[in-house]
């Protein structure tokens, strides 16, 4: 296919010159406007005006420069249809073989923080009706959407077949890639948080494998918004689902703390005055499940606390920061990763996909808090026991239904997931907290969900726990609340649960 013609629209221009240098060598004619035209002619090439084939000038301060029939007649008519061919040559309208387009930087400009009024002025609607209608007629018409594409695009043009008709076939899915991945974005600023099903992956990743090696696995979106990987192997998909858990339980406390995650849950997590503490208390929760987990803090990580870390295998570690020993200390193991978590928006939904479609709801976004506490019983807890059930019910939010989290004094003792009942969920924390030494007497539980049967704060109460936070709710409450006040335990209600499926 050789290229007669060519129209020229892009914003950036890195990289475009050895392009329009090809072009010109070939004796292309170039058709362009505005600043696209002004730096092709910097380089001494000939460029036709837009403004001259449509007799028709930029108007409305650039807004509209390329809608017009002339222009999108060469790029859409088909060269083995006879009526097309007649009306291209009774309006003097070329061919387009080629269209160059880079589209306005919205996403870009929403990132910078620009006021609405720059925002808007970067959507781009000539662009992008260009890019399309090029895509369409991909049979006849070549079109590179993407400064990205243009090394590859290059070595097309100097290849001795040019633009095959596979390759533009190619050119013109990446094409649509481009504009649903624009759109996608422009409908997003304008909904805001609103749950809505609009999806678009412009950035992927692809991933060795997925949760098992017989599995493919990609990632749709731009992980370095959120990460910055500075040592390590490559992040897997179950690195990934780790890293999204650990990252919302982490975000919910302030004070220095470390959280590690195995298997999406908890198995340790410690608030302490210095990042060593937090780490050693963190780790006493369950030093067996911690073996291979991942781990995030949320202090610059210092020397002292990574040797510490150093004696254990695990999978990441995220920090906000790494001091200069640290790194050098971290880094003795090749494959470990190591993340800067950065303070990028999470988004405010959550999708996933069953049956034959696709599940959205609205993040979590509720955490417990004194204010929303309500004291059933005789008797109140005091501020200590407030503080525990807070810190609980935090880590209970973020683990898998049904649980049941033990905690005392900013620590982790155990906790008790994903199981098929609630008696099962605290036997289950209650064994493990034994196993490590834990001793609950004046432990605070949380639980996720209601009680139905008075059975768990039985069971709490034999073991030493001493106060409890659920969301209450169920027609049986009243037998619970009698235990408690019989044993003189705390107990506060919610009204918030938080299945985590």
């Amino acid at each position: 296919m050789r290229i007669k013609n060519a129209l020229i629209s892009v914003y950036h221009k890195e990289g475009l010159g050895p392009i329009v240098d090809s072009l010109s060598a070939n004796n292309t004619t170039i058709y362009s406007t505005g600043g696209t035209q002004a730096f092709i002619e910097e380089r001494g090439i000939k460029v036709e005006r837009v403004e001259d084939l449509t007799s028709y000038p930029s108007i409305l301060g650039g807004r509209v420069k390329t809608l017009h029939p002339k222009v999108f007649g060469g790029i859409l008519a088909r060269r083995d249809n006879e009526g097309d061919q007649s009306q291209m040559k009774d309006f003097e309208i070329p061919y387009f073989d080629l269209v160059i387009v880079d589209l306005y930087p919205f996403e870009e400009t929403v990132a910078s923080g620009a006021v609405e009024e720059e925002i808007i002025e970067k959507i781009d609607i000539g662009g992008i009706s260009l890019i399309r209608a090029a895509a369409k007629n991909f049979k006849d018409c070549w079109i590179i959407s993407n400064r990205n594409q243009y090394d590859d695009a290059l070595e097309v043009l100097k290849s001795t077949e040019g633009p095959t008709l596979d390759i533009r076939r190619r050119y013109a899915l990446e094409a649509f890639d481009e504009s649903s991945n624009y759109d996608t974005a422009i409908y997003r600023y304008f909904a805001g948080d609103r749950i809505d099903l609009k999806l678009s992956g412009r950035k992927k990743s692809t991933l060795r494998y997925g949760e098992n090696p017989h599995q493919e696995a990609a990632f749709f979106g731009n992980l370095d918004d959120a990460l910055e990987q500075i040592h390590g192997k490559p992040l897997s998909y179950n690195n990934l689902l780790d890293i999204d858990a650990t990252v919302n339980l982490i975000r919910e406390f302030e004070d220095t703390t470390v959280a590690i995650i195995k298997h999406n849950n908890a198995c340790g997590l410690a608030t302490r005055d210095t990042l060593a503490q937090a780490w050693d208390d963190a780790l006493a929760a369950d030093p067996v499940s911690a073996f291979g987990g991942v781990i995030a803090v949320n202090r610059a990580v210092d020397k002292e606390t990574a040797e510490k870390m150093n004696s254990l295998f695990f999978e990441v570690l995220m920090a906000p920061e790494f001091e200069k020993d640290a790194l050098e200390i971290l880094k003795s193991k090749k494959n470990r990763v190591l993340l800067i978590l950065k303070d990028f928006h999470i988004p405010s939904y959550n999708v996933r996909t069953a049956l034959n479609g696709v599940l959205v709801q609205a993040r979590d976004a509720d955490t417990d808090s004194e204010h929303n506490m309500n004291t059933v019983t005789d008797v109140a807890p005091n501020q200590e026991q407030i503080n525990d059930l807070l810190f609980a019910a935090k880590i209970c939010k973020h683990t898998k239904s049904n649980t049941i989290v033990l905690a005392k004094s900013g620590q982790l003792l155990a906790s008790g997931t994903g199981q098929t009942s609630r008696v099962d969920a605290l036997n289950q924390a209650i064994d493990k907290a034994n196993r490590f030494g834990f001793d609950l007497n004046g432990a605070a539980m949380a639980s996720d969900a209601f009680f139905p049967f008075p059975d768990c704060v039985e069971i709490a109460h034999k073991a030493g726990i001493t106060c409890v936070i659920q969301p209450g709710g169920s027609i049986r409450d009243k037998e619970s609340i009698a235990y408690c006040d019989d044993n003189k335990i705390a107990m506060v209600t919610t009204g918030i649960r938080h299945f985590k499926h």
